[in-house]
Protein backbone atom coordinates (compact mmCIF):
# COMPACT_ATOMS: atom_id res chain seq x y z
CA UNK A 1 0.00 0.00 0.00
CA UNK A 2 0.98 3.77 -0.87
CA UNK A 3 0.61 6.09 2.28
CA UNK A 4 0.99 9.58 2.73
CA UNK A 5 2.20 10.92 6.45
CA UNK A 6 1.27 13.97 7.98
CA UNK A 7 2.83 15.31 11.06
CA UNK A 8 5.68 13.06 10.70
CA UNK A 9 8.01 13.72 12.91
CA UNK A 10 11.21 11.78 13.03
CA UNK A 11 9.21 9.13 11.39
CA UNK A 12 8.50 6.34 14.40
CA UNK A 13 4.78 5.75 12.41
CA UNK A 14 6.09 5.46 9.21
CA UNK A 15 8.75 3.35 9.94
CA UNK A 16 7.03 1.47 11.69
CA UNK A 17 5.06 0.65 8.26
CA UNK A 18 8.08 0.72 5.98
CA UNK A 19 9.27 -2.57 8.05
CA UNK A 20 5.59 -4.08 7.40
CA UNK A 21 5.83 -3.88 3.64
CA UNK A 22 4.18 -0.61 2.93
CA UNK A 23 5.69 2.20 0.54
CA UNK A 24 5.55 5.38 2.30
CA UNK A 25 5.91 8.10 -0.60
CA UNK A 26 4.99 11.19 0.75
CA UNK A 27 5.72 12.70 4.48
CA UNK A 28 5.47 16.22 5.81
CA UNK A 29 6.20 17.85 9.04
CA UNK A 30 6.96 21.58 10.43
CA UNK A 31 9.98 20.75 13.16
CA UNK A 32 13.11 21.38 11.01
CA UNK A 33 15.73 18.79 12.69
CA UNK A 34 12.62 16.08 12.78
CA UNK A 35 12.36 16.86 8.76
CA UNK A 36 16.31 16.44 9.00
CA UNK A 37 16.39 13.56 11.02
CA UNK A 38 13.68 11.54 9.25
CA UNK A 39 15.85 12.04 5.64
CA UNK A 40 18.82 10.89 6.99
CA UNK A 41 17.33 7.66 8.43
CA UNK A 42 14.41 7.02 6.11
CA UNK A 43 14.18 9.61 3.22
CA UNK A 44 13.72 12.76 1.31
CA UNK A 45 10.33 12.42 0.39
CA UNK A 46 9.46 13.97 3.86
CA UNK A 47 8.45 17.79 3.07
CA UNK A 48 9.65 20.88 5.35
CA UNK A 49 6.49 22.87 5.57
CA UNK A 50 3.52 23.55 7.71
CA UNK A 51 0.88 21.85 6.44
CA UNK A 52 -1.82 24.50 6.20
CA UNK A 53 0.05 25.60 3.57
CA UNK A 54 0.58 22.81 1.48
CA UNK A 55 -1.96 22.44 -1.09
CA UNK A 56 -3.86 19.30 -1.29
CA UNK A 57 -2.45 18.92 -5.27
CA UNK A 58 1.03 18.71 -4.08
CA UNK A 59 0.59 15.27 -1.96
CA UNK A 60 0.74 12.41 -4.18
CA UNK A 61 -2.28 9.61 -4.34
CA UNK A 62 -2.13 7.04 -1.57
CA UNK A 63 -3.83 4.43 -0.08
CA UNK A 64 -3.50 5.08 3.47
CA UNK A 65 -2.70 8.45 5.22
CA UNK A 66 -1.48 8.03 8.88
CA UNK A 67 -0.81 10.85 11.08
CA UNK A 68 -0.04 11.73 14.80
CA UNK A 69 -1.53 14.87 14.79
CA UNK A 70 0.41 17.07 17.28
CA UNK A 71 -1.46 16.23 21.42
CA UNK A 72 0.12 19.12 23.01
CA UNK A 73 -3.53 20.55 23.44
CA UNK A 74 -5.02 16.96 24.29
CA UNK A 75 -2.11 16.05 26.44
CA UNK A 76 -3.01 14.73 29.78
CA UNK A 77 0.61 15.99 30.69
CA UNK A 78 -0.77 19.94 29.73
CA UNK A 79 -2.46 21.06 32.87
CA UNK A 80 -3.90 24.07 30.61
CA UNK A 81 -5.60 22.33 28.00
CA UNK A 82 -8.39 23.95 27.05
CA UNK A 83 -11.41 22.81 24.52
CA UNK A 84 -10.33 26.37 22.45
CA UNK A 85 -6.56 25.60 22.12
CA UNK A 86 -5.97 26.12 18.45
CA UNK A 87 -3.54 23.11 18.84
CA UNK A 88 -6.52 21.12 19.05
CA UNK A 89 -8.30 21.78 15.55
CA UNK A 90 -4.84 20.57 13.78
CA UNK A 91 -6.65 17.64 13.25
CA UNK A 92 -8.92 19.43 10.81
CA UNK A 93 -5.93 19.52 8.31
CA UNK A 94 -6.17 16.04 8.40
CA UNK A 95 -9.62 15.87 7.51
CA UNK A 96 -9.05 17.96 4.84
CA UNK A 97 -6.28 15.97 3.24
CA UNK A 98 -9.00 12.88 3.53
CA UNK A 99 -12.01 14.63 2.03
CA UNK A 100 -9.76 15.87 -1.24
CA UNK A 101 -7.72 12.67 -1.52
CA UNK A 102 -9.80 9.78 -0.64
CA UNK A 103 -7.78 7.43 0.70
CA UNK A 104 -9.16 3.85 1.03
CA UNK A 105 -8.01 3.90 4.87
CA UNK A 106 -6.46 6.08 7.46
CA UNK A 107 -4.86 6.31 10.98
CA UNK A 108 -5.01 8.62 13.25
CA UNK A 109 -2.89 8.52 16.37
CA UNK A 110 -2.91 10.81 19.86
CA UNK A 111 -3.11 10.54 23.34
CA UNK A 112 -5.48 9.07 26.25
CA UNK A 113 -6.42 12.51 27.27
CA UNK A 114 -8.01 13.59 23.94
CA UNK A 115 -11.22 11.16 24.54
CA UNK A 116 -11.86 13.05 27.72
CA UNK A 117 -11.46 16.91 26.45
CA UNK A 118 -14.65 18.67 26.81
CA UNK A 119 -16.27 15.92 28.54
CA UNK A 120 -15.89 13.76 25.46
CA UNK A 121 -17.79 16.16 23.20
CA UNK A 122 -15.04 17.20 21.58
CA UNK A 123 -13.43 13.51 20.54
CA UNK A 124 -17.56 12.84 19.69
CA UNK A 125 -17.33 15.97 17.14
CA UNK A 126 -13.74 14.44 15.67
CA UNK A 127 -15.43 11.24 15.31
CA UNK A 128 -18.36 12.38 13.79
CA UNK A 129 -16.09 14.86 11.26
CA UNK A 130 -14.09 11.30 9.87
CA UNK A 131 -17.50 9.56 9.54
CA UNK A 132 -18.86 12.77 7.40
CA UNK A 133 -16.11 12.55 5.06
CA UNK A 134 -17.33 8.96 3.91
CA UNK A 135 -15.63 6.58 6.23
CA UNK A 136 -16.42 4.17 8.86
CA UNK A 137 -14.00 4.43 11.86
CA UNK A 138 -13.45 3.08 14.97
CA UNK A 139 -11.03 3.84 17.79
CA UNK A 140 -8.89 1.56 20.33
CA UNK A 141 -6.79 3.00 23.36
CA UNK A 142 -3.74 0.81 22.85
CA UNK A 143 -0.08 0.26 24.99
CA UNK A 144 3.22 0.03 23.39
CA UNK A 145 4.37 -1.78 26.20
CA UNK A 146 1.84 -4.93 25.06
CA UNK A 147 3.90 -5.08 21.83
CA UNK A 148 7.56 -5.46 23.38
CA UNK A 149 8.04 -1.62 23.75
CA UNK A 150 9.99 -0.82 27.23
CA UNK A 151 7.66 1.67 27.83
CA UNK A 152 4.14 1.92 29.00
CA UNK A 153 2.69 4.54 26.91
CA UNK A 154 -1.03 4.39 26.32
CA UNK A 155 -2.54 6.23 22.79
CA UNK A 156 -6.07 6.33 21.13
CA UNK A 157 -5.73 4.85 17.61
CA UNK A 158 -8.94 5.92 15.44
CA UNK A 159 -8.81 3.45 12.18
CA UNK A 160 -10.71 4.49 9.31
CA UNK A 161 -12.19 2.98 6.16
CA UNK A 162 -13.92 4.42 3.37
CA UNK A 163 -17.19 3.50 2.82
CA UNK A 164 -17.04 2.03 -0.46
CA UNK A 165 -14.11 -0.82 0.30
CA UNK A 166 -15.11 -3.97 1.64
CA UNK A 167 -12.51 -4.47 4.17
CA UNK A 168 -12.67 -5.23 7.90
CA UNK A 169 -9.66 -3.58 9.67
CA UNK A 170 -9.19 -5.49 13.22
CA UNK A 171 -6.54 -4.31 16.18
CA UNK A 172 -3.70 -5.92 16.44
CA UNK A 173 -3.49 -8.82 18.94
CA UNK A 174 -0.67 -8.05 22.06
CA UNK A 175 1.80 -9.70 21.79
CA UNK A 176 3.27 -9.20 25.60
CA UNK A 177 1.48 -8.90 28.72
CA UNK A 178 2.40 -7.52 32.24
CA UNK A 179 2.00 -11.41 33.52
CA UNK A 180 2.70 -14.56 30.96
CA UNK A 181 -0.43 -16.27 29.75
CA UNK A 182 -1.98 -17.33 26.79
CA UNK A 183 1.38 -17.99 24.69
CA UNK A 184 2.43 -14.02 25.40
CA UNK A 185 5.83 -12.53 26.62
CA UNK A 186 6.18 -10.52 29.32
CA UNK A 187 6.40 -6.95 28.91
CA UNK A 188 10.03 -5.72 28.29
CA UNK A 189 11.62 -3.84 31.44
CA UNK A 190 13.57 -0.79 31.15
CA UNK A 191 16.54 -2.37 32.82
CA UNK A 192 16.41 -5.40 30.40
CA UNK A 193 16.46 -2.63 27.38
CA UNK A 194 19.54 -0.58 28.24
CA UNK A 195 21.70 -3.57 29.92
CA UNK A 196 24.24 -3.63 27.34
CA UNK A 197 24.70 0.15 27.06
CA UNK A 198 27.66 1.27 28.37
CA UNK A 199 27.88 4.65 30.16
CA UNK A 200 28.32 7.76 27.95
CA UNK A 201 32.03 8.40 29.68
CA UNK A 202 32.71 4.93 28.84
CA UNK A 203 34.35 3.59 25.46
CA UNK A 204 31.98 3.43 22.93
CA UNK A 205 30.68 3.70 19.11
CA UNK A 206 27.14 5.19 19.97
CA UNK A 207 25.38 8.32 18.22
CA UNK A 208 23.12 10.65 20.13
CA UNK A 209 24.84 9.22 23.47
CA UNK A 210 24.74 12.49 25.39
CA UNK A 211 22.65 13.02 28.16
CA UNK A 212 20.84 15.98 30.29
CA UNK A 213 22.83 17.41 33.54
CA UNK A 214 19.73 18.62 34.82
CA UNK A 215 20.14 17.42 38.59
CA UNK A 216 17.57 14.23 39.59
CA UNK A 217 14.62 14.77 41.61
CA UNK A 218 12.50 12.14 43.46
CA UNK A 219 9.00 14.08 44.33
CA UNK A 220 6.62 12.30 42.05
CA UNK A 221 6.19 14.77 39.33
CA UNK A 222 6.95 13.85 35.68
CA UNK A 223 10.80 13.52 34.94
CA UNK A 224 11.21 13.08 38.67
CA UNK A 225 9.97 9.79 39.31
CA UNK A 226 12.31 7.02 40.49
CA UNK A 227 12.55 4.27 37.68
CA UNK A 228 11.78 0.91 38.82
CA UNK A 229 14.05 -1.22 36.38
CA UNK A 230 11.88 -4.45 36.59
CA UNK A 231 9.16 -2.72 34.93
CA UNK A 232 8.40 -0.62 31.47
CA UNK A 233 9.46 2.88 31.91
CA UNK A 234 6.91 5.36 32.45
CA UNK A 235 5.82 7.25 28.87
CA UNK A 236 8.33 9.22 27.18
CA UNK A 237 6.91 12.85 26.69
CA UNK A 238 8.23 15.91 25.16
CA UNK A 239 7.09 18.14 27.19
CA UNK A 240 9.12 21.33 26.75
CA UNK A 241 10.96 22.68 24.14
CA UNK A 242 14.02 22.70 21.84
CA UNK A 243 15.69 25.19 24.22
CA UNK A 244 16.99 22.42 27.29
CA UNK A 245 13.35 22.74 28.78
CA UNK A 246 12.55 19.16 28.04
CA UNK A 247 11.64 16.72 30.50
CA UNK A 248 13.90 13.44 30.61
CA UNK A 249 13.48 10.48 32.05
CA UNK A 250 15.84 9.00 34.69
CA UNK A 251 18.39 6.08 33.92
CA UNK A 252 16.62 2.55 35.86
CA UNK A 253 19.53 3.09 37.76
CA UNK A 254 18.37 6.43 38.81
CA UNK A 255 21.89 7.52 38.72
CA UNK A 256 21.44 10.08 35.95
CA UNK A 257 19.09 10.96 33.36
CA UNK A 258 18.68 8.83 30.17
CA UNK A 259 20.76 10.13 27.38
CA UNK A 260 19.12 10.77 23.80
CA UNK A 261 20.08 7.20 22.58
CA UNK A 262 18.95 5.36 25.70
CA UNK A 263 15.66 7.13 25.43
CA UNK A 264 15.55 6.36 21.63
CA UNK A 265 15.86 2.79 22.67
CA UNK A 266 12.92 3.01 25.23
CA UNK A 267 10.71 4.42 22.55
CA UNK A 268 12.16 1.48 20.29
CA UNK A 269 14.27 3.56 17.79
CA UNK A 270 16.52 0.91 16.34
CA UNK A 271 19.97 1.68 17.98
CA UNK A 272 22.01 3.16 14.65
CA UNK A 273 19.10 5.85 13.88
CA UNK A 274 20.93 8.79 14.55
CA UNK A 275 19.04 12.52 15.54
CA UNK A 276 19.98 15.42 14.00
CA UNK A 277 19.62 18.92 16.04
CA UNK A 278 20.87 19.74 19.60
CA UNK A 279 20.66 17.34 22.74
CA UNK A 280 17.27 19.06 23.83
CA UNK A 281 15.90 18.94 19.80
CA UNK A 282 16.60 15.16 19.96
CA UNK A 283 15.02 14.41 23.22
CA UNK A 284 11.56 16.67 21.90
CA UNK A 285 11.52 14.39 18.77
CA UNK A 286 11.79 11.00 20.78
CA UNK A 287 8.92 12.20 22.81
CA UNK A 288 7.11 13.22 20.01
CA UNK A 289 7.29 9.83 18.24
CA UNK A 290 4.95 6.85 17.66
CA UNK A 291 7.07 4.00 18.93
CA UNK A 292 8.31 1.99 15.61
CA UNK A 293 7.22 -1.03 17.18
CA UNK A 294 4.06 -0.11 17.91
CA UNK A 295 3.79 1.43 14.00
CA UNK A 296 4.94 -1.98 13.18
CA UNK A 297 1.74 -3.43 14.83
CA UNK A 298 -0.53 -0.73 13.44
CA UNK A 299 0.58 -1.27 9.93
CA UNK A 300 -0.02 -5.35 10.50
CA UNK A 301 -3.40 -4.17 10.36
CA UNK A 302 -3.95 -3.13 6.85
CA UNK A 303 -3.28 -5.22 3.40
CA UNK A 304 0.10 -5.23 1.43
CA UNK A 305 -2.57 -5.17 -1.32
CA UNK A 306 -6.38 -5.34 -2.09
CA UNK A 307 -8.33 -6.45 -5.11
CA UNK A 308 -10.02 -3.20 -6.62
CA UNK A 309 -13.79 -5.86 -6.90
CA UNK A 310 -13.37 -5.39 -3.47
CA UNK A 311 -14.14 -1.53 -3.75
CA UNK A 312 -16.28 -1.13 -6.21
CA UNK A 313 -18.54 -4.10 -5.16
CA UNK A 314 -19.30 -1.89 -2.29
CA UNK A 315 -19.32 1.54 -4.08
CA UNK A 316 -23.58 1.80 -4.47
CA UNK A 317 -24.46 0.64 -0.80
CA UNK A 318 -21.69 3.29 0.11
CA UNK A 319 -22.96 6.32 -1.78
CA UNK A 320 -26.04 5.66 -0.55
CA UNK A 321 -25.37 5.70 3.07
CA UNK A 322 -23.36 9.00 2.25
Amino acid sequence: MKVASLFSGAGGLDLGFINKGHEVVWANDNFYDAVQTYKRNISDHILYKDIAEVSSDEIPDHDILIGGFPCQGFSLANSKREENDTRNKLYLQLLRVLLDKKPKFFVAENVKGILSLGKGKIFDFIMQDFKNAGYNVKFKVLNAADFGVPQRRERVIIIGVRKDVDYVINYPESTHDQKIFDNKKPWVSIGKALEDIPEPEEDHSLSNHDYSKFKLKFNGYLGNRAIDPDKPAPTVTARGDDKGGVVVLHHPKNHRRMSVRELALVQSFPINFIFEGNRSSAYRQIGNAVPPLLGEAIASMFPLTLDENEINQNSDKALCEL
